[in-house]
């Protein structure tokens, strides 16, 4: 079983030097918690082996606030920008049309790279940001010679929708001209994220598979009150930010509506994004049944996943890296639209018997989700081997890869710009 190392120990801070590494990490974060969180990641992992850098996230996350952070690590917060459930953006909360959020968004991302100057950036999933926002910045970094890299989570979409987005932005131009190294977060025997794209010789080389990111128990905050629910063996039931995850709450809640002896009881979790209405209406029904109980938002949901005997969730990323962090026997009910990345990396772990999917037949075209088949899931689901009895190789390699893979940039107590202008 994977070993949990608790983040965020109370070290000794390192010396602060304005001449050490610097790194930028972008998040464009237009809805949900998935990037925000593997930049968490990263961000804490890099000042863990080097503590004498600084790190800035930029990021659009509402929440960002909410989450620990090593010390070393700030972010810079830009305006929001929600995705709507037909794939196109809208500002979160300004009154501003979503051109000119985009250009303001823009000149901050730029402003804040010509402040801060970073040795190394790394771009988070969009090559050259939120409808071209980074390009700008890209172009500076490029000329102070900073070295970009581009982040890739294990599974962007089914291939022809990537090749067809990234055509439209630029993206692939940028592959080849802007960026020094692509870091995929997964492995290439499970899943190949740039394999559809055309002549993929140019950028081959950069490519490099680091593993998925490890998450670690994070330390808990007082006071740390946990629900009556997980003082027993019980199911974490989590749709990550919430607000796509209606559909798996309400089959989960029916399922023991349904079917009273299922043995295990669920925590759910509602997540930030889930609407008030939503929310009404499901502690309500939770209320109602004494094996389920309901929890709003919980920024270190680790803790909960930690304790839990098994999960129940959606196919993101970071939840995927979660349950096989804490090597947690899961079932996995991924979203197909408007993307199907979740259903492809589901599908991809099923098959490598890493976790269970269970299709939602409302997504999936065919029919009404029956209580009884999620009944007997959860039946199921705490029998399961965890993911770790599958015996994949370096499968969760990815931050110290990561950190690695970095360490002639970030290494030195002074940074090479640094060390020439000290020198001269």
């Amino acid at each position: 079983m994977y070993s949990n190392v608790v983040d965020l120990p109370g070290a000794e801070r390192a010396p602060r030097s304005p001449h050490a590494p610097r790194v930028l990490i972008y998040s464009h974060d237009t809805f949900g918690l998935g990037h925000i969180r593997r930049c968490r990641a990263i961000a804490n992992a890099l000042i863990a082996s080097y503590p004498h850098i600084s790190v800035i996230i930029v990021s659009g996350s509402s929440v960002i606030s909410s989450f620990q952070f090593g010390d070393g690590v700030d972010y810079v917060r830009i305006p929001g920008i929600e995705k709507q459930p037909d794939g196109s953006y809208q500002p979160h909360h300004l009154n501003l049309d979503l051109d000119d959020t985009v250009r303001l968004r823009t000149e901050l991302i730029k402003q804040t790279v010509l402040t801060f100057d970073p040795d190394v950036v790394i771009v988070d999933k969009e090559p050259v940001g939120l409808r071209g926002e980074m390009k700008p910045a890209l172009d500076i970094l490029r000329r102070r010679g900073a070295r970009i890299v581009l982040g890739l989570r294990d599974v962007l979409d089914e291939p022809a929708a990537v090749l067809e987005e990234w055509t439209a932005s630029g993206a692939l131009d940028a592959l080849e001209t802007l960026y020094d190294d692509i870091f995929v977060y997964g492995l290439e025997s499970v899943y190949e994220p740039l394999a559809g794209l055309p002549n993929p010789e140019r950028f081959a080389d950069k490519i490099r598979y680091l593993g998925y990111l490890k998450r670690a128990v994070p330390s808990p905050m007082p006071p740390n009150r946990y629900p009556r629910i997980t003082k027993q063996p019980f199911i974490l039931v989590t749709p990550g930010g919430g607000g796509d995850g209606a559909g798996v709450i309400d089959w989960v809640i029916s399922a023991y509506e349904t079917d009273p002896t299922i043995e295990l009881p669920a925590l759910i979790v509602f997540g930030p994004f889930m609407s008030r209405e939503k929310r009404k209406d499901f502690a309500e029904r939770i209320t109602r049944n004494p094996k389920l109980e309901g929890l709003g938002f919980e920024p270190r949901l680790e803790l909960l996943m930690n304790r839990a005997h098994c999960v129940v969730a959606m196919g993101g990323y970071n939840t995927f890296c979660e349950v096989l962090s804490f090597d947690k026997p899961a079932l996995i009910v991924p979203r197909m639209h408007p993307r199907l990345e979740q259903a492809i990396r589901a599908s991809r772990a099923d098959e490598l018997k890493l976790i269970d999917m269970l299709l939602d037949p409302t997504q999936a075209g065919d029919g009404e989700r029956d209580p009884a088949v999620m009944a007997a899931a959860l039946h199921a689901l705490p029998k399961r081997p965890p993911p770790s009895q599958a015996f994949v190789p370096s499968l969760l390699d990815g931050l110290p890869a990561l950190c690695r893979a970095l360490a002639s940039d970030l290494a030195a107590p002074v940074r090479g710009r640094a060390l020439a202008a000290l020198q001269s």
